[in-house]
């Protein structure tokens, strides 16, 4: 288990919200992510974790300094673990634009050159970020996951691709079918090559129809986001998912954007959620 570089922290809630920094087997390289341990887990108690996936251009401080997701945690003992989008440094392969390369992994493995060298965000968010946060912190080994936007994309499709790991996904304005719109197509054809069936395996709206075993989906998308629907459908997939069986809910916002202040407006409604598909 690599060892943890604490960079930074602060009591909050009665909590602790922290950084740190730690080399990854996953993306080889050095990754930050952040953690909000509840007060709960500081008087001895083991509590579940919540995990958030962040959107493009993000890093793990984004959603912990904007989203207010912490007051919450806090009533209903839940840790918060918050990693970056994508690997980061110098020899980390980039691109120019905000949509690809350094904060937009797309939570994939890649397997086209320069990506794969570094780009194996799938691995480091299902294996190596909960190994390492369930042996270092007093955790159990229950888990949730939710995100936004590209991140909102990371999560339904992890979620739905490893149900028995997480007891609930839920999403905030996610871009739920990659294979059909503009960032997913950059991003996978560079990330994963002109395969198409390669993609599919990322793609949650695909991945839908062939599930086998259901878990509890909320989703949020405001109507006055620029990007909804010409990179954000979640009616798509909403669709395929009920056809499937699974519990959807799904919650158009009159008036809201693709910000923060759209996420933290509903935070409360969707770590409720996830508390409750967690048994607390």
């Amino acid at each position: 288990m690599s060892a943890l570089t604490l960079i930074s922290e602060t009591k909050m809630f009665n909590g602790r919200q922290a950084r740190y920094r730690h080399f990854s087997r996953s993306t080889q390289c050095d990754m930050t992510f952040a953690v909000y341990l509840p007060p709960q887990a500081l008087q001895g108690y083991r509590v579940p974790v919540l995990y958030w996936l962040s959107g493009l251009t993000c890093t793990d401080e984004n959603f912990s300094q904007k989203a207010g997701a912490q007051r919450f945690a806090a009533q209903w003992g839940i840790a918060l673990v918050m990693p970056d989008t994508s690997p980061r440094s110098d020899d980390v392969a980039d691109a120019e634009g905000y949509d690809l390369g350094q904060g937009a992994g797309f939570y994939v493995n890649a397997t086209e050159t320069p990506w794969a060298a570094h780009y194996r965000m799938y691995d480091y968010i299902v294996e190596e970020l909960p190994a390492l946060i369930e042996a270092e912190f007093p955790v159990t080994g229950q888990r949730s996951i939710f995100g936004h936007s590209m991140g909102g994309h990371g999560a339904l499709q992890i979620a739905l691709k490893k149900p028995e790991r997480y007891a609930a996904v839920s999403a905030f304005a996610p871009i739920v079918n990659p294979s059909a719109t503009p960032w997913g197509q950059k991003a996978f054809a560079a990330y994963l090559g002109s395969d198409r069936s390669a993609w599919a395996r990322y793609d949650s709206t695909e991945l839908v129809q062939t599930a086998t075993r259901t878990l509890p989906i909320l989703i949020d998308q405001g109507d006055a986001d620029s990007f909804y629907p010409a990179e954000l459908q979640p009616e798509t997939f909403v669709r395929a998912a009920r056809a499937r069986g699974f519990n959807v809910q799904f919650n158009m916002r009159p008036g809201y954007d693709h910000s923060y202040f759209f996420i933290a407006s509903f935070i409360e409604t969707h770590i409720e959620f996830h508390a409750q598909a967690l048994g607390l």
